[in-house]
């Protein structure tokens, strides 16, 4: 399988007692396929996985497939400490219909690299089916190293790989070292970088919001090979890109970002607060700046 295009970590909407509403969450997926985006992940970071249930997260991947009904590609994320869960999660994805799983390691037990593609093959071996990696040291506490990669390429399920470090000779290391493993951009700030390099494919929580933005870029660069205009588009994007990366209220900003777009997101669940009011205003400062940047850019380029 090969991972191309815009693909959203889909938000978790919360009513105003922090239950899921399953309906906000509806619209946010049909605002997400009507604007073009090419896959929904469920079950990330961005969807506060950590924040749910197990049962709530199962009931959730089911009825987003219920919902996208196969329009576009869902990917369903396995995150969870223990690898026995992490092989449930994945069981009931490939259950409910999901296309692929998204596999990261698992937070707080700093596993070696060996010990890692261990966790990753178990999943691999329950479920067979196509996996997009996902290296975050910053929230897991652990690196997928060369041994990793090693051990996990020995299967063809491992088809991706969506690296967040931050670290932009992780980017040369994966496209030179490891094409058989599809380099996917999972650093918003960098997605530039990572489409000269080869990537097709970007995993960006703004697109929740703003997702014509992340497809034009994405359309000049992979699509078109304009990198002069792709150049203009993530000058337009930076400000933003530096909010959601740099920020420190990375879900907090999307979710507002949600609020701004007329979608029902609700607040995030604890222990995440919401913005603040002058954060808000910032927010709403930069996305409309950005707005408008865009409109010109694609207009004159």
């Amino acid at each position: 399988m090969k991972f191309e295009g815009i693909y959203t970590p889909i938000i978790t909407p919360h009513t105003a007692d922090a239950a899921i509403d399953k309906d906000a969450f509806a619209e946010v997926v049909e605002f997400l396929i009507s604007s073009g985006v090419h896959c929904i992940a469920v079950g990330g970071s961005t969807g506060e996985y950590y924040a749910q249930t197990n049962e709530e997260r199962i009931e959730l991947m089911n009825f987003s497939s219920e919902v996208i009904n196969k329009r576009v590609l869902l990917m369903v994320g396995t995150g969870a400490t223990r690898t026995q869960d992490s092989v449930m999660f994945a069981l009931e994805a490939k259950k409910a219909g999901a296309d692929f799983l998204l596999v990261n390691s698992p937070p707080y037990a700093v596993p070696t690299d060996l010990e890692n593609a261990k966790h990753a093959l178990q999943i691999d071996q329950a479920a067979n089916m196509p996996i997009m990696l996902y290296n975050y040291p910053g929230r897991t506490g652990t690196n997928m190293g060369e041994e990793f990669l090693n051990e996990v390429g020995k299967s063809g399920n491992f088809c991706g790989i969506k690296e967040s470090s931050g670290d932009i000779n992780r980017v040369h290391l994966l496209a030179y070292d490891y094409p058989n493993i599809g380099l996917c951009c999972g650093m918003d700030d960098q997605a530039l970088e990572y489409f000269v390099w080869g990537a097709k494919c970007w995993v960006c929580a703004g697109s929740n919001f703003l997702p014509k933005v992340h497809i034009s870029l994405y359309e000049a660069c992979v699509l078109e090979g304009n990198y002069t205009k792709g150049r203009l588009i993530m000058s337009a994007m930076l400000p933003l890109m530096r909010v959601l990366e740099q920020g420190g209220k990375f879900v907090q900003s999307v979710k507002y970002g949600c609020e701004i777009a007329g979608l029902r997101p609700g607040l995030p669940r604890l222990p995440l607060q919401p913005l603040t009011t002058e954060e808000m205003s910032e927010l709403e400062k930069v996305i409309r700046t950005l707005e408008s940047e865009i409109s010109k850019i694609i207009v004159d380029v």
